[in-house]
């Protein structure tokens, strides 16, 4: 039935590369459960029901993708974009958590609808081959700068804003688990990631401050304080159509540029660079911002953290769906996941990045009209940390440039709507 459903033998893999593939996934984006309850909880909304509401809508989104195009990819509320939903709107506008779920779920909605008229999919398959390159390779760079952050070895710093932090013991077995995944990268051996974290996990365990919580299990908080509390009337107010717009547009930007990234790390992307499924994909995405928005958090969209997965071998459905089981089960463990540091698994971000990188070379740096957007979009993305910021710039110094060098004509009515669609975020979005 797995082969049937899932075609293990056509995407040349296996039942255990899947598990593994999903676990591995699990773990390097198990941070959400918690990050974001502490952000989306500054807007006043209740902690407890949304570490439980996060894994509800990471297990629908992840479970579906995963069944209804049959890809390695992993869904949950996104980073920056929970961020947006409190300290820009709840915050900033002052309007109501309520409203602003409102404004998730007609984003959603409308996503949904340009998905179906196969908009979506055009976006993708207008971009030129040179900036799809790039995207996954600034996203390389933005997850190893996030790895690095995370392990401790990057700080912010006043003078220079970023610099090199102190090898406390933290930072020292973190790059010993660095060392491991290359190594162990380096002999090829399946897995590689996830055991990396593993036994970075067991290092922390024995030498620094991390150890076993008193309760293993514990029952999970009630989604009650904020499921179906969406205000979607209220956020139907001319005030917050901008708001609409923005989250459309940090949305698009960011799946769109994590679909093409772990599409070409997957081996999803035809010999005539076409990306298959592309748009059951976004489909899934769509639903799955709508129904969170009842369940009660920001946007759910595709993690890049996908790409550990798929880098530690998972090429379908399945791993989808293994991470989406342990996004079920993971409010009964919240306290034995939450005392897996960070700098556990940052190891693997990084060798991520590595993987996401090296396809940089088949971008042609010779024709500058190429070679500008792809470099803005790569290396603006972790310098902004921002993935959507990485893309506009792209597109919008792509169009400006080809139309400088006479070869406007080779601009596709859709990459001139992509330009616009650039700019217009710009202005309102502010991104």
């Amino acid at each position: 039935m797995i082969e049937k459903i899932f075609k293990l033998k056509e995407r040349k893999t296996t039942t255990r590369r899947e598990v593994i593939g999903g676990l591995t996934t699990f773990l390097t984006m198990a941070y959400i459960i918690f990050v974001n309850p502490a952000i989306l909880g500054d807007a006043g909304m209740d902690k407890g029901a949304l570490i439980t509401v996060t894994c509800v809508a990471g297990f629908i989104g992840t479970v579906l993708v995963g069944l209804w195009a049959n890809v390695p990819f992993a869904m949950a509320p996104g980073m920056g974009l929970n961020a947006f939903f409190t300290y820009s709107l709840v915050l900033g506008m002052g309007v109501s958590w309520e409203q602003a779920l409102g404004v998730v779920f007609i984003s959603g909605v409308l996503f949904l609808l340009l998905t179906l008229a196969g908009v979506r999919e055009k976006i993708v398959d207008a971009i030129p081959l040179s900036l799809r390159l790039a995207v996954a390779a600034g996203i390389g760079l933005f997850i190893a700068f996030i790895g690095f952050k995370n392990l401790g070895l990057i700080v912010d710093n006043p003078a220079t804003l970023v610099g090199l932090g102190a090898l406390t013991p933290t930072v020292i077995i973190g790059l010993v688990g660095l060392l491991i995944a290359a190594v162990l990268e380096v002999k090829k051996v399946k897995g590689a990631l996830l055991y990396s974290i593993l036994i970075t996990f067991g290092l922390a365990l024995a030498f620094a401050d991390v150890s076993l919580p008193e309760s293993v299990v514990s029952l999970p908080p009630s989604m009650a304080p904020t499921f179906a509390k969406l205000d979607i009337m209220g956020a139907l107010s001319v005030s917050l159509m901008g708001a609409i717009f923005s989250f459309m547009f940090v949305d698009l930007f960011d799946s769109v540029g994590t679909v093409v990234a772990c599409s070409y790390e997957a081996d999803m992307v035809d010999k005539k660079g076409k990306i298959q499924k592309v748009g059951k994909v976004l489909e899934a995405d769509a639903v799955a911002t709508v129904i969170g928005s009842f369940l009660g958090t920001s946007t759910t969209t595709t993690f890049i953290e996908s790409a550990s997965g798929i880098a530690a071998g998972a090429r379908t459905g399945l791993a989808s769906v293994v991470t989406g089981v342990l996004f079920l089960v993971a409010p009964f463990f919240a306290p034995m996941i939450g005392i897996v540091p960070a700098y556990a698994t940052a190891p693997a971000l990084i060798i991520v990045g590595v993987f996401m990188f090296r396809n940089v070379r088949k971008i042609d740096f010779k024709d500058f009209a190429e070679a500008v957007p792809a470099f803005l979009t790569i290396i603006l993305m972790p310098l902004t940390y921002s993935i959507s910021t990485g893309i506009v710039f792209g597109f919008i110094s792509y169009v400006v440039l080809m139309v400088a060098s006479g070869r406007a004509k080779e601009l596709s009515l859709m990459m001139w709507a992509i330009g616009a669609l650039s700019v217009l975020n710009l202005v309102v979005g502010g991104h």
